[in-house]
């Protein structure tokens, strides 16, 4: 499983479409920024706690995103059978039946 930050990040960039310009912002300075919740209080004339409860509302959303959508569950499998592929074909396997199974579930996942 993934830490937090890196699974927020990864939903952040599948769904950051989908999120309005003033949650992207925050978003965006929390997590690939790295500023703290005061310094986007600052930057915004907000308050802290504010910042805070948008930053949870918008983490919540983008949960919920995912567990409708499921592209980062989808990229996530998409990435191990890619794996199994390229070890397949590193370590001088002779291509089978196994290879072609692998490859059309990978297909299925598009």
């Amino acid at each position: 499983m993934l830490d937090k930050t890196m699974r927020i990040n990864y939903l952040y960039d599948f769904y950051q479409s989908l999120l309005t310009p003033k949650q992207q912002s925050y978003m965006s300075l929390y997590y690939l920024d790295d500023y703290s919740l005061g310094e986007i209080a600052e930057e915004f004339s907000i308050s802290r706690q504010a910042v805070y409860d948008n930053i949870k509302r918008t983490e919540a959303m983008l949960e919920e995103y995912e567990e409708k959508l499921l592209l980062l569950e989808k990229f996530q499998k998409r990435q191990v059978l890619i794996n199994q592929l390229k070890t397949f074909t590193g370590n001088g396997k002779v291509i089978d039946e196994e290879y072609f199974e692998v490859l059309d579930a990978l297909e299925k996942l598009e």
